[in-house]
């Protein structure tokens, strides 16, 4: 009531002609509203897919869960007006078009991105449609599920009027005819048309140098000396897409425990994020108009900077040892991370789904491209928003709240400006940055002195560009994802699946699930995988870790591998059996003490609680981290608490930052239904765990 008497005070709302619920389907609605009359010839025209003769309309007129952002005739002769601007077609007509492909592409535009369809029902029963109240709530976060073309709508609101709210910043939805109910989903009419460019981050960056257009032009010249405008240009794996739509690739078998088939993905497709100093930095950088700084001047300047020192300085900038070539790859992953998630949020200590606010401190770790290095991304609710290779001071303790303290001036980072994201690229997000972006000693050392958590997930750029990583719909498709073994297609780029290994992806969202961002990787069979680890800030000594979760007799064990040499890791030890957890040992004839040594911590002996870590080192063990919640978000109990969650000690070597290693997976269970499991791993440097001042803490 507060928030329409607020609404109230800055806009009036005529309400006299609202749409009043008749058991309609999306498409019987808009063939009685003449609003719509050119957008229903529209879907009648368009197929749903090139195997397909059914028709958009004949689509609506069936049963699904289907958000429909209808644009008004209106919408649709303003874009036929821009299209005759750009002079695609001679006068605002569809009779205008010079060739029926071109039309028929721009009639498939329209309307296939107009279009959300959420398949199933998700695992609690709910339809998957997206009403206002269900929309991203802050400035340029996707949409969870892509339109039927293929792409992610955004959402921004206005500054003054938070009930008005436009699609891909251009299409406003209208305030009088929205969440229009439907037997088979809803309805929002739109005042413009939702058309997004095809432009990829290649073609972006090219459009700067071609237009001369300021923003990232002085980027845009870099990247393209350095020869990555066709690597950046790649939008999916068409080999994949094809073999997927002509049936040659089979779901997983039913998952033995969660009761769903494994579903392959749709796409494998390709992503990136660029991390860029825009020409406002580099024009008072270099003092110089930006049209006029050259890639050379970015070399001096970053030689000058003694950015690199030791990387070679002549003008073979595709040489990855060249001082311009390792400045700007370090600015790129192969991740496209949308808004929202750059960080993901889901169970972190004291995180609330309805406030979606930060608390406790939260780090993504990304292997950048060109020469493997990490890039920290950071966020906590001191930090007031994110930033790149931040090093701020926790209240760490083990009374602590893993909250800001303070962060010395040199090692506050560079801010990362969401709110002025370039997204129009098919394939990419350019986020504006606060200040140079290199990977100095500094920031090598700082990340030397913490120790390293990765969500496994996280590691996989093909789980983040795919929309499965970090997914809030909650569908069969989105809770067990099944990806094949390489020997049928190999879409993991850092991991190779052995033909007996049945790989899933479990989402357990909602569930409850003790895991870290309520997700896991989950294999059955007879696994042989092998995993690509990310690198090392610097050459030091660290201990590998594993996290395990056991609290039923689903899990087995396996023998692990580590080392550099892919073609021949050795062994680290005996099998690890995955089996027990704090307190027990679980199998299916019964169970027994695990010897590993958990205790619950006492809340008046810290000296105590202490000793019983000492002890669960002893026995390469920990306890899980006090960081996030061991079930739904807001719950009180941490992984810590739970006696089913620890820390597996595998490797303790000295590694290089320039050596690539690789942990080796194998089962050496006869029954082929037990499962591996894996949550996150961490790298953790000596002067962590082995500080005689200041012991590792238990966050």
């Amino acid at each position: 009531m507060l928030a329409a008497l607020c609404y109230s005070c800055t806009e009036d709302i005529d309400t006299s002609s609202r749409y009043v619920f008749t058991e309609e389907t999306i498409a019987s609605y808009l063939e009685k509203q003449p609003q719509y009359s050119q957008y229903v010839e529209l879907m009648g025209l368009v197929k749903v897919s090139p195997r397909s003769e059914t028709t958009v309309k004949q689509l609506m007129s069936a049963r699904g869960n289907y958000t429909c952002f209808a644009p008004n005739n209106n919408a649709i002769e303003a874009y036929l007006d821009s299209l005759c601007a750009r002079q695609l077609i001679s006068r605002p007509s569809w009779d205008a078009f010079p060739d029926s492909t071109t039309l028929d592409s721009i009639r498939k535009v329209i309307v296939h991105n107009s279009i959300i369809d959420g398949g199933d029902i998700d695992y609690s029963g709910r339809r998957v449609y997206f009403e206002t109240y269900d929309f991203p709530t802050n400035n340029n976060e996707e949409f969870a599920i892509s339109t039927m073309g293929d792409r992610k709508l955004s959402i921004n609101y206005s500054e003054t009027n938070p009930d008005s709210m436009w699609i891909n910043n251009n299409a406003l939805v209208s305030l009088k005819n929205r969440d229009i109910p439907a037997t088979n989903g809803v309805i929002h009419e739109v005042e413009g048309v939702i058309a997004p460019a095809n432009n990829t981050l290649g073609d972006l960056l090219k459009s700067f140098i071609d237009e001369n257009r300021e923003g990232y032009l002085v980027a845009a010249k870099v990247i393209q000396a350095c020869g990555l405008f066709d690597t950046l240009s790649k939008i999916r794996d068409e080999r994949y897409e094809m073999m997927y739509l002509d049936g040659k690739l089979e779901n997983l078998k039913n998952h033995p425990t969660e009761g769903n088939i494994g579903y392959l993905p749709e796409h494998r497709k390709y992503g990136y994020t660029l991390f860029a100093e825009p020409d406002a930095f580099w024009q008072e950088a270099i003092q110089k108009p930006v049209a006029e700084i050259t890639v050379e001047d970015v070399k001096d300047y970053l030689v000058a900077q003694d950015v690199y020192p030791g990387s070679s300085t002549d003008k073979n900038y595709k040489d990855p040892k060249n001082i311009v070539n390792q400045f700007i790859t370090y600015h790129l992953i192969p991740f496209r991370l949308s808004p929202d998630k750059i960080i993901i949020h889901y169970n972190e200590k004291g995180y609330s789904l309805e406030k979606k606010t930060p608390t406790v401190a939260m780090t993504e770790l990304y292997t950048t491209m060109g020469k493997r290095r990490l890039l920290k991304i950071f966020e906590s609710r001191e930090s007031e928003g994110v930033y790149l290779n931040r090093f701020p001071v926790l209240n760490n303790g083990r009374r602590g709240n893993y909250h800001e303290d303070y962060c010395d001036p040199d090692k506050v980072g560079l801010f990362v400006d969401k709110e002025h994201a370039n997204m129009t690229a098919v394939n990419a997000v350019i986020y504006p940055i606060s200040g140079l972006l290199h990977y100095s000693d500094d920031v090598r050392s700082n990340l030397q002195k913490q120790r390293l958590r990765f969500d496994v997930a996280g590691i996989f750029p093909e789980f983040i560009n795919n929309d499965l990583r970090g997914q809030t719909v909650t569908t069969p498709q989105h809770m067990t994802v099944g990806i094949p073994s390489d020997n049928v297609y190999k879409y993991l780029d850092d991991l190779s699946i052995s033909d007996l290994t049945l790989f899933y992806y479990l989402m357990g969202r909602g569930k409850g699930w003790p895991n870290y961002l309520a997700d896991e990787l989950n294999v059955i069979g007879r696994y042989e995988m092998i995993l690509r680890l990310p690198p090392v800030p610097k050459r030091g000594t660290y201990e590998l870790r594993i996290a395990n979760s056991c609290g039923c007799n689903y899990r087995g064990m396996a023998q692990v591998y580590w080392g550099d040499d892919l073609n021949n890791l050795p062994v680290t030890g005996t099998p690890f059996d995955f089996r027990l957890n704090g307190i027990e040992r679980i199998t299916p004839v019964g169970n027994f003490p695990s010897g590993v040594g958990w205790e619950a911590d006492l809340d008046d002996d810290e000296d105590y609680n202490a000793e019983v870590d000492k002890k669960m080192r002893n026995n390469g063990f920990m306890k899980a981290p006090e960081h996030y919640a061991a079930g739904l978000p807001g719950t009180t109990k941490t992984a810590r608490d739970n006696y089913y969650k620890t820390r597996r000690i595998m490797v303790t070597a000295t590694m290089d930052p320039d050596k690539t290693y690789y942990l080796k997976f194998k089962n050496v269970m006869d029954d082929e239904t037990k499962q591996f499991y894996m949550d996150y791993f961490e790298f953790c440097p000596k002067e962590v765990y082995d500080n005689p001042e200041t012991p590792e803490d238990i966050w």
